[in-house]
C-alpha cells in the first residue's frame, strides 16, 4: 500500500477494526518514510455475472442510475435513491456469495422500490419483467392491491376517516379497495361532527351546521 502523502511503497499497520457490520476492515497505517498516518478499508470484491457470461465488479451507482430513470417525475430524492441502493447492496452481500447473477440484482431492487414509490415500481417492473400489454400492468396492480388489503387494519380505516373529517384526504379514500370516485359516499363522514369547515361533510353539501 503506497503512502498517499509521499508515495512510499511500504506502510505499517498500527490498528485494525471491523466496519459495516463485519463486511469491511479498516486499518490505520503509518508510513515509515514521512511518519504520517492514513486509513485504508478492505472489502470483499462482489462481482456480477451477466447473461453473456462476462463478469464485472458490483457498482452501486448503476443501481441508482437505473432506479432514477424509473423515478423520473416522482417525489423521490437523491438521498432516498442512495438509501435504496445501500439496501440492495446489503441484501446481496448478506447472502455470502462473491458472485451474483445480474437478474438477482433486479429482484433485490423490486422490494425496496415498491415500498418507496409504487408508480416507479411499476415502471421498473414493466421493463425488468418485460410487460407486453396493459393486462400485465393490470395484473401487477391487482397484486399490489391484494397485498395492501392483506395488511389492512381496522385502525387504518379509523385514521383515514379522521383525516377525511379534517379535510386532509378525500372522503372516498377510507379503504385500500377504493378504486374509483363512485365508491365514495358523503355518508362516510358523520354529518355535523365538529365545526363547519372546508373538510366538513355538511359544508360540502352546501348545508350549514345548526346554530348553538
Amino acid at each position: 500500500m503506497y503512502c498517499p502523502y509521499c508515495r512510499h511503497s511500504e506502510s505499517r499497520v498500527i490498528d485494525s477494526r471491523t466496519g459495516d457490520d463485519g463486511a469491511a476492515i479498516r486499518r490505520r497505517r503509518s508510513c515509515p518514510a514521512c511518519g504520517r498516518r492514513f486509513t485504508t478499508q478492505e472489502t470483499v470484491i462482489l462481482t456480477v455475472a451477466k447473461r453473456s457470461g462476462v463478469t464485472e465488479p458490483f457498482n452501486r451507482d448503476k443501481i441508482v442510475r437505473g432506479v432514477r430513470r424509473a423515478c423520473q417525475g416522482r417525489p423521490v430524492t437523491e438521498d432516498q435513491l442512495a438509501m435504496l441502493a445501500q439496501q440492495v447492496e446489503d441484501a446481496i452481500r448478506s447472502r455470502g456469495c462473491g458472485e451474483i447473477p445480474s437478474h438477482e440484482i433486479g429482484l433485490a431492487i423490486l422490494g425496496p422500490l415498491r415500498e418507496l414509490d409504487e408508480v416507479a415500481y411499476l415502471r421498473f417492473a414493466s421493463v425488468y419483467r418485460g410487460f407486453e400489454s396493459a393486462a400485465d400492468f393490470e395484473d401487477e396492480i391487482a397484486a399490489l392491491r391484494a397485498e395492501r388489503l392483506a395488511t389492512w387494519r381496522p385502525e387504518d380505516e379509523q385514521f383515514l376517516t379522521g383525516q377525511a373529517e379534517a379535510g386532509r384526504v378525500p372522503v372516498g379514500t377510507v379503504s385500500p379497495s377504493t378504486v374509483s370516485p363512485s365508491t365514495a359516499s358523503a355518508s362516510t363522514v358523520p354529518v355535523g361532527t365538529g365545526p363547519a369547515g372546508p373538510g366538513d361533510a355538511t359544508a360540502r353539501h352546501g348545508q350549514h351546521a345548526p346554530a348553538n
